[in-house]
């Protein structure tokens, strides 16, 4: 039988804006019935945690963590699991004046060492004093820890017999930190986003009321890791902030059984739920196999799209195998941001889906400017509108001499606001690479506006540049996967390295089949579509499935498997472009 705590709370309704700290709106959230819900892979509840008991059950383990030895200011890094022991500690440290560092779980790939080394240089540039995890993963911590001078390393069963302290507890300031957050990027060098309660807040604020209007009718759904901003921000904090409950399942699971997602939307009446485009194609497919099994989606109001580039066309595959549910179209919200600014910094309109730009490629490439294509244009594609900057903030699109461009010519992003974080925690040169002294944020994304909205056109480190175009690696990934029937979403990463006479382009492709001349096949087909698609000489080279890297938020990436490349790693050999 489903118990998860209800969708009302009985409270007067407020927001993340109206509060100073985070404690204080658990405080206030804790006067109320909702609360957090876990569940597992077969729609199971594990855990239902009110806010009441997560409030009391943080206090508890506040003094504990004080008793044991840690102290205000102290930052304490913690694996982040989907589940009630990562949420019960983060909060424990808001009371206790500490700062907590959520920390990535293992990958599906990538290795132990690999993953212990990336824990311990995240926990050492935390300058943590403590280090948790969940109990199946407590051996891992303190083999990455081993050596180091923390007071606590372990699980919170450290504190069972430890004595709580008594008297009054910190009371943090709205300028304190209220959290760490690695960037998904973080794996040669990590750098902690350091984000202040009021700047965490100034930005729930904005999400609610003019991103998403969350109201207390609302519940949210999430896979979303609570390592990354969108799940830590996006669905616990700003959920909490707005007394509203969350229903959880772990990103591990959602990967196993995808549709279970939707069963607990179904189930529970969900409102709220985000996910970045490959999460619905993935369940679109899974429906292809299994079929929609009963679900009623019509109470989805606001399915978002982030922390990723959104793709029209997987969007519109999800929306035709889900209509018959109620799913609607309409209900598609994409949205910008990232961890640097919180969390959100715009939001298309709600209730309209996705709005696609469909622009003239060639004068993207080698005019840098967003224009609708003529009737005869040759090669076209399509951006999708991101909405309008949060209301308090500032956008603009800048040259490389760092002047504001008009619309429809593409730069590079900066964004000011309330909403920034405060720095990279303990590097100071890389803060002021990217955060000027008047308050402006070099996002490095690229894009353009127009009528007021944001259009996202890609990452600048991964913009490759060839004969005076600008090329960008998705619409060669996403010709090669579209048109290439042995390959599918998520198979290709394309980047340029130094050759003779200037970049060469390199895209790897996963090869599911073992015979060489199939392999050769492969490589000979996406060369060929690539030369004719977009006029490319693309060196093609087989690798093994799943073999193409990913940052902790499930993203591909092209820095890593250029790396890779560049040190020989992949099996399979490398090969030449057709001729």
């Amino acid at each position: 039988m489903n118990n998860c705590t209800p969708s009302l709370s009985g409270l007067p309704f407020r927001n993340g804006g109206s509060f100073h700290t985070l404690g204080e709106a658990l405080d206030y959230a804790a006067t109320g019935a909702t609360g957090l819900n876990f569940y597992s892979g077969k729609g199971e509840l594990l855990e239902r945690l009110p806010y009441a008991q997560l409030r009391e059950q943080a206090l508890l383990l506040a003094r504990r963590m004080l008793g044991a030895g840690l102290k205000h200011g102290d930052h304490v890094a913690i694996i982040a699991e989907n589940e009630g022991d990562f949420v019960r500690s983060f909060f424990a440290c808001q009371y206790a004046g500490m700062v907590p560092a959520p920390l990535p779980l293992p990958a599906a790939l990538g290795g132990k060492d690999n993953y212990l080394q990336h824990i311990r240089r995240m926990v050492e540039s935390a300058a943590a004093t403590a280090a948790l995890a969940p109990t199946a993963l407590e051996g891992m911590l303190l083999e990455a820890c081993a050596g180091l001078k923390l007071v606590v390393c372990g699980t919170l069963a450290k504190f069972d017999e430890v004595a709580p302290v008594s008297g009054d507890l910190p009371s943090p300031l709205p300028d304190d930190l209220a959290y760490l957050q690695f960037s998904s990027g973080s794996t040669r060098f990590p750098r902690g986003v350091a984000v202040t309660h009021r700047a965490v807040l100034a930005n729930m604020g904005g999400i609610a009321a003019h991103g998403l209007k969350i109201g207390p009718q609302d519940r949210c759904i999430s896979w979303l890791p609570l390592y990354h901003d969108m799940g830590l921000v996006g669905f616990l904090l700003t959920p909490l902030t707005c007394q509203i409950s969350i229903d959880y399942l772990h990103t591990r699971e959602f990967a196993r059984r995808p549709l279970t997602w939707l069963q607990l939307i179904s189930r529970n009446g969900g409102t709220l739920s985000y996910s970045p485009t490959f999460g619905y194609e993935l369940c679109a497919r899974r429906a292809e196999k299994m079929g929609p099994e009963n679900l009623d989606l019509s109470r989805w109001r606001a399915a978002g799209i982030g922390g990723d580039m959104v793709r029209p066309e997987p969007l519109q595959k999800f929306a035709d195998t889900f209509a018959a549910s109620g799913f609607s179209a309409k209900a598609f919200v994409a949205s910008y941001g990232m961890a640097e600014a919180s969390l959100a910094l715009s939001f298309a309109p709600l209730g309209e889906g996705i709005r696609a730009d469909l622009i003239d490629t060639d004068r993207l490439e080698r005019e840098h400017r967003a224009i609708t294509p003529e009737v005869d244009a040759g090669r076209t594609r399509e951006f999708v509108h991101c909405g309008r900057i949060l209301p308090g903030h500032a956008l603009e699109v800048r040259d490389d001499f760092n002047r504001p461009l008009p619309e429809r010519r593409v730069g590079v992003i900066y964004v000011r606001g309330p909403s920034l974080m405060k720095e990279y925690f303990g590097h100071p040169e890389e803060t002021a690479k990217i955060l000027s002294a008047d308050g402006w944020l070099n996002t490095g994304d690229l894009g353009y506006q127009t009528d007021g909205d944001i259009v996202i056109t890609g990452r600048a480190k991964d913009l490759i540049i060839l004969n005076g175009r600008n090329i960008w690696p998705q619409d060669l990934e996403w010709t090669a996967e579209s048109e290439v029937s042995a390959l599918r979403s998520g198979d290709v990463a394309a980047f340029a390295v130094d050759g003779l006479g200037g970049e060469n382009v390199v895209v790897l492709v996963e090869c599911r089949v073992v015979d060489a001349d199939a392999r050769d096949a492969l490589r000979d087909e996406v060369a060929g579509v690539l030369r004719q698609r977009h006029g490319v000489e693309a060196v093609v080279v087989p690798v093994m499935p799943r073999a193409l890297p990913q940052t902790s938020s499930g993203k591909l990436s092209r820095a890593k498997a250029k790396m890779l490349y560049l040190q020989g790693a992949f099996e399979l050999k490398r090969a030449t472009a057709a001729s």
